[in-house]
């Protein structure tokens, strides 16, 4: 019996734990669901942008790479913010686009894509479309492999709708071990430079969750008596924030995140990319007399950063040397970080009040999504996050990811997500809703309705522009919309009946019991984004 494309390719997503699918089928990806096996999942988004960031919640959550279909030129060039984001938070997903039949490629035909393998870069590791049909699932064997590789992220196939009929050759499952280490001598002179130093800091960037390093980390941190900062914009957790030893989060602005920095005479940044920043000032990089070490397994990052020294390598090997290398230190600790007095009821909801309250709530094995830019800051200070993986948002700033992202890492294990969004985050992706009901995935969705992009009209203040136009949003009915789409809601606009409210939405609710949304109208805060 001849052996096609499409069961050599349905043979490889077996073999590489790929049996979930997630997309938004179109003409151009029919013949690929001929046959579909039943021991495979379909998990249906109503926006390919979804689609990709509930793939990327479930990588996240299996720590495999997540299988994606997206439907032809239109269904990609939807996806691409989503894509963006899985680049940049280094979430690996193989991504497979329908293209038209070969015969009519010449003729440009409708739902074509021209030059397919450069549509989604640069925000892919590697873009194809294969030379044949027969080339087909060695491609996405490739693609698989380079997924996993670190740095991890999306990989692009574009395949002809005719090729899943073609003959081909079953792909035989390969492993690769992905970890490296830096040479002895550069970790050796690393190490010997902590020894020598009076107060040395360590950044924590997405890295270190995405590696699995966080033992690794604290280790390191605790033998060295070092302050641990949260690179900025961090879409990932990766030390424990009630740890003694933690500092707080950098901000992405050169001059006050130099300033964070200028009491460290070393500061080793791991799986960072340290210089983010959202908001250009003329302060530098760093104050003068900090070195700078960098430690990541991307040698593109290595290249870019404006100072300091690199080392090009994965962080656990890494980690686990130098911790070995560097003397247990009785210097002073840094003193143990402040923390902010607890809110207090008023008349009206107000961002701090809520997420004391949720804090109060959440489990401390609970997964926490988080996309409400205008309230980050608060919630970071207010709802301090200690489990390892159990802090994902977005690290790049594409609207949209929170919501789908925590829909997509419910179904990785089936264990309760609370998801933080903002109103107008959840706009971006609000059809991911239907999917978390359909699929029942156990999600609580806490809605924090400030009736605009208050994060915008924030940084317009700060440039001296107000008001900033498009930034009102009014009267939503999220519970309706939740409803509409399936999902059980409710909404609570006074603080004495929040602590009810947030007990339904949470505490009450079991792994079994499907998704809920929360809406809560909340005060629009003043301050700037990003302090003065």
């Amino acid at each position: 019996m001849t052996t096609t494309v499409l069961d050599a390719v349905v043979q490889l997503l077996r073999d590489t734990g790929m049996t979930t699918v997630f997309g938004n089928p179109g003409s151009t990806e029919l013949r690929m669901f001929r046959n579909w096996p039943e021991d495979f999942a379909y998990v249906l988004g109503l926006q390919e942008s979804a689609a990709v960031a509930m793939a990327a919640g479930h990588a996240l959550g299996t720590g495999r790479a997540a299988f994606v279909c997206l439907h032809s030129a239109g269904g990609v060039g939807h996806a691409l913010g989503a894509v963006f984001n899985a680049y940049r938070d280094r979430v690996p997903l193989v991504i497979v686009a329908g293209q038209q039949a070969r015969s009519l490629l010449q003729l440009r035909p409708f739902l074509g894509a021209d030059a397919p393998d450069q549509f989604p870069r640069p925000y892919v590791k590697s873009a194809r479309q294969p030379e044949r049909a027969a080339d087909v699932p060695a491609v996405l064997a490739e693609a698989h492999r380079i997924a996993m590789t670190p740095p991890r992220g999306p990989v692009f196939v574009s395949v002809p709708e005719d090729d899943w009929d073609r003959a081909a050759e079953p792909v035989e499952p390969r492993a690769v071990h992905g970890g490296f280490t830096a040479a002895p001598d550069a970790l050796a002179a690393l190490g010997a430079r902590l020894d020598a130093g009076r107060r040395p800091a360590l950044v924590i960037g997405p890295g270190v969750d995405d590696e699995g390093a966080l033992p690794e980390a604290v280790a390191l941190a605790e033998r060295i008596r070092a302050a641990v900062w949260i690179s900025p914009l961090s879409g990932r957790s990766g030390f424990p924030e009630s740890h003694p030893l933690f500092q707080g989060f950098l901000p992405p602005v050169a001059g006050p995140l130099a300033a964070r920095l200028e009491p460290y005479d070393v500061v080793v940044a791991l799986g960072a990319p340290l210089f983010t920043y959202h908001v250009a000032d003329d302060g530098p990089p760093l104050a003068p007399g900090t070195a700078l070490f960098h430690l990541d397994c991307d040698p593109a990052q290595a290249a870019w950063l404006p100072t300091g020294t690199s080392l090009v390598t994965t962080l656990r090997p890494a980690l686990t040397q130098l911790t070995a290398l560097v003397a247990r230190s009785d210097r002073e600790p840094p003193p143990v970080r402040r923390q902010p007095a607890p809110a207090s009821a008023g008349d009206v909801l107000t961002p701090d009040w809520v997420l004391d309250q949720l804090r109060r709530r959440l489990p401390r094995d609970r997964v926490l999504v988080e996309e409400t830019p205008s309230h980050r800051d608060v919630l970071h200070a207010r709802v301090p996050v200690n489990l390892a993986g159990g802090f994902l948002t977005t690290g790049s700033g594409a609207l949209g990811w929170g919501l789908p992202l925590a829909v997509g890492r419910a179904l990785a294990d089936r264990q309760r997500v609370v998801c933080v969004v903002g109103d107008g985050s959840a706009l971006y992706s609000v059809q991911a809703l239907w999917t978390a009901a359909r699929h029942r995935a156990p999600v609580t969705f806490v809605v924090l309705d400030n009736g605009g992009y208050q994060a915008v009209r924030a940084l317009g203040r700060r440039l001296g522009i107000a008001p900033v136009p498009g930034t009102d949003l009014g009267d939503i009915d999220f519970t309706g919309l939740a409803t509409s789409f399936g999902c059980p809601a409710e909404s609570a606009d006074h603080p004495r009946d929040l602590g009810s409210a947030l007990d339904r939405a949470i505490t009450s609710l079991g792994d079994d019991d499907g998704p809920r949304l929360l809406h809560l109208r909340v005060s629009d805060a003043e301050g700037p984004l990003y302090g003065p």
